[in-house]
């Protein structure tokens, strides 16, 4: 057998393969280079639903965490879970695995690129105020300067701006995405809360002419089983929930539809990220919370009390009622409702402090299973929100 002469040619087959496969080795000589995924982009035209899946232990530790919490100085010691004291940091280590392909790697280059002279906002409330600095702390890194790379506030607003690439990425506090009496950036806590159905004229004038709006709104509405709002001048009274959520969202299409361009605009909606507040749902017999979980919940079926079906319905039917908009339903809620895990827990903030060690030792009382750690579930959010801004129309 002659197999010497055919060794180059083996070879060379076998970089090229490793090549394929591993985008995210491929060396940058050009800083400005980006990547792209040619087998992620076939299986993403062929309908590869990056939805389902699981969540698997990432054993390299240059994918997971994608940044840490000393790399990324933008922040805050709300999402700061290792910072504030929390022991492990295996929630960091998690890695979204869709069941028929892989999700890209995140190339913030490819990112900013895209968004060169243009304009990224979330819009919503703390949920996606976290997600915004998830994005920010992806993308940062790829800005060489500090002076290049900046966060400013101008309330409602929070900016990060890439000088290189005079592109913003921006959250917007719209906890209703209609008006209320909880717009304050900072004071929007209130004894009642009003929420005005119909409005939505103070938050869409700072939407206008945004490239890519991310919308998100859950969490403010489900403290109680009934509302108080209004819609034009008739009383304040009580609304159901769900009631007042589809009205709400009706104010909201009939603005994206008159407003936004299809042409030049492009528009998301994140359905609901979903809460860990008793344990007895993923393990029966226990009386606890998120507080001490270190791994997801592994039962595909799973699905919190505190998802409502009923809300992720409403923003079905509205977005599908659209004529002329394409807005892109993200859901991420499944594979978030498997994260008891990645929940600040009690090593956040409480009224803009730290909670003491008094505090720390009742979980049951002060433990915060509705917001998340960073790094952790929500930089999956953005994967998959890249994967659409990059591979949608392409491939």
């Amino acid at each position: 057998m002659r197999i010497l002469p055919l060794l180059p040619l083996l070879l060379s087959s076998l970089f090229l393969l490793r090549t394929l496969r591993l985008p995210t080795e491929i060396s940058r000589s050009d800083p400005h280079q980006t990547l792209f995924d040619e087998a992620f982009a076939v299986s993403f035209r062929n309908g590869c639903d990056i939805f389902r899946g699981r969540w698997i232990r990432e054993e390299d530790p240059l994918s997971r965490p994608p940044y840490t919490e000393e790399s990324c100085r933008f922040l805050t010691r709300q999402v700061t879970c290792r910072r504030n004291g929390r022991p492990d940091s295996l929630y960091q280590q998690w890695r979204w695995k869709p069941h028929d392909c892989e999700l890209p790697p995140f190339d913030p280059i490819s990112l900013l690129q895209s968004l060169r002279n243009k304009r990224l906002m979330f819009v919503g409330d703390s949920i996606q105020r976290t997600q915004w600095e998830s994005m920010v702390c992806l993308v940062e890194s790829a800005v060489q300067g500090r002076r290049n790379k900046f966060v400013y506030r101008d309330p409602p607003r929070k900016i990060f701006f890439a000088k290189d690439f005079n592109a913003s990425i921006e959250f917007y506090w719209a906890p209703f995405m209609v008006e209320s009496n909880s717009d304050h950036a900072t004071k929007h806590s209130v004894q009642r809360r009003v929420v005005r159905l119909d409005a939505i004229a103070e938050h869409s004038r700072r939407w206008e002419g945004v490239d890519v709006l991310v919308f998100e709104s859950y969490i403010w509405w489900m403290y109680q089983p009934l509302i108080n709002a209004t819609i034009g001048t008739e009383e304040i009274k009580e609304y159901n929930v769900p009631r007042a959520y589809r009205l709400a969202l009706q104010t909201w299409s009939k603005w994206v539809e008159s407003s936004l361009n299809p042409q030049t605009q492009e528009a998301f909606f994140m359905t609901l990220s979903p809460t860990h507040l008793w344990s007895w749902e993923w393990r029966a017999g226990s009386n606890g919370n998120c507080y001490n979980e270190s791994h997801p919940i592994t039962n595909e079926e799973f699905r919190g009390a505190g998802s409502s079906l009923e809300i992720m319905e409403a923003v079905k039917e509205a977005v599908g009622g659209m004529k002329k908009m394409k807005v892109m339903i993200l859901n991420i809620t499944q594979l978030s409702e498997y994260r008891k895990d990645g929940h600040t827990s009690v090593f956040s903030e409480r009224r803009g402090k730290l909670l003491t060690r008094e505090q720390r030792s009742e979980p049951e009382v002060y433990a915060d299973c509705i917001h998340w750690c960073l790094p952790g579930v929500p930089d999956t959010w953005n994967e998959i929100l890249y994967a659409y801004l990059i591979y949608q129309s392409k491939g």
